[in-house]
């Protein structure tokens, strides 16, 4: 019998080594074999188990995972399943852990959807900086061809390590041969993607849970979570705490609760940052009781997002990192259309001048202006995340934007390094 409980956790990361991958004979030992059941057109058993479940994407967009996959499943023709493993988010390391320690629950994931959504041809799409992912992904393709698991044709890609990479029409543009650039729509992938095929394009984790929805059903993914929001998650938590890690929570945990999880603070928080770079930050004592809820978090102006916890300690400055996080997403643009390009480096270049105490009611008024002028205008929604990202900086530590107003020194001290990685510009 499976080693995955009916109840509590972990789920996803139950097979999980600290000393290299699960093969695929110990992969069937601890979560159960695919429950194959042969080709289902226009929907099936598992889309409407899916459905059932509440399952959403754990890619940052929460969209409903059952009516994506029964939108591509009623499109004419033969489509394709994409597994998104980019993770150009530089604070998430979940699907990265997924892909070089549990492929196969991945790609059992992908061959399930792929069978009910009538797909004959699988990608998995990984960053070519994680060569661990990449090699471990190899090595689980070949010894599930070697026992011929599933029907679809699976093949990897490395994909260019930029932070739009992963967006949708951009992975699609660059599987079929274009740079991993966001391209403007319609049609969307689901509709015309691949090779011009309808094309379900599903992050790493997302899949990871549809392989256990389709062995245990909708009723046991909703034992944990909310009857809104049901099912588990898997957090990246970083930051001021004593074991960075990637742990699995049960939707609705607080985010106080997820911090003792990693051993809890390092020392006394001001603020956290939820939901990585394209998400928000959040003062401390505000954060510390929210529940890890999309619609909570909602009203406090944040989302789950790419499942990233931050948190960053009192006594240094948030404006400095938050400064040197702007610059570096301003760099990142795809250089497609003039709000990312210029909009996203004026902003930058703004946040650059409060952080060192330069002209700081005026940038502090040049920002609100460019928010304004910026917002929904990108060719796709890079800018809005920046934005978003921004905004919450200068409102969570408006103590120090006034701090800084008043002197040019800034007191605190500078900011824990944030990962600001460091790309070699090729989009292809």
């Amino acid at each position: 019998m499976p080693r995955v409980g009916p109840e509590g956790l972990p789920r996803l990361l139950a097979g999980y080594r600290p000393d290299g991958p699960i093969g695929l004979q110990d992969h069937v030992a601890q979560y159960g074999p695919p429950p194959w059941r042969g080709g289902h057109r226009h929907g099936g058993p598992l889309i409407d188990a899916v459905e059932a479940s509440g399952l959403r994407g754990r890619g940052g967009a929460s969209f409903p995972t059952g009516r994506k996959m029964r939108t591509v499943a009623q499109h004419r023709g033969r489509s394709v399943v994409v597994v998104n493993g980019s993770e150009g988010e530089a604070l998430s390391a979940k699907d990265r852990l997924l892909l070089t320690s549990l492929p196969h629950l991945v790609l059992d994931g992908a061959a399930l959807a792929a069978e009910a959504v009538g797909a004959d041809e699988i990608v998995v799409a990984v960053d070519r900086a994680s060569r661990r992912a990449q090699a471990s992904v190899h090595r689980a393709i070949e010894a599930r061809r070697a026992a011929q698991v599933g029907g679809a044709l699976v093949r990897g890609v490395a994909l260019p390590s930029r932070y739009v990479a992963g967006e949708e029409t951009a992975l699609v543009n660059f599987v079929n041969g274009g740079a991993a650039k966001p391209t403007f729509t319609p049609p969307r992938p689901f509709e015309r993607g691949v090779n011009g095929r309808p094309t379900l394009i599903q992050n790493a984790e997302t899949l990871a849970h549809v392989a256990l929805i389709a062995r245990y059903g909708p009723d046991w993914f909703r034992q944990l979570g909310t009857p809104d929001e049901p099912g588990s998650t898997l957090l990246t938590i970083a930051g001021a705490v004593e074991h960075g890690i990637v742990c699995e929570v049960a939707l609705g945990t607080t985010i106080g609760a997820a911090v003792t999880a990693a051993g809890g603070a390092t020392g006394t928080l001001s603020a956290f940052l939820v939901g990585g770079y394209y998400g928000s930050w959040l003062p401390a004592d505000e954060a510390w009781d929210v529940p890890l809820l999309n619609a909570t978090l909602r009203a406090h102006g944040a989302s789950l997002g790419t499942g990233v916890l931050y948190a960053f300690p009192v006594g240094h400055c948030g404006l400095v990192a938050a400064a040197q996080v702007a610059d570096y997403l301003a760099g990142e643009t795809a250089g497609q259309c003039g709000p990312c390009v210029y909009g996203l480096r004026a902003i930058a270049d703004a946040m650059a001048s409060i952080a060192a105490g330069q002209q700081v009611a005026a940038m502090v008024e040049r920002l609100h202006r460019l928010f304004d002028e910026v917002r929904g205008r990108g060719a796709c929604n890079y800018p809005d995340g920046v934005i978003r990202f921004v905004e919450t900086a200068l409102r969570t530590f408006g103590a120090e934007v006034e701090r800084h107003a008043a002197q040019r020194r800034c007191l605190l001290a500078p900011p824990p390094a944030m990962p600001i990685p460091v790309f070699d510009g090729r989009w292809q």
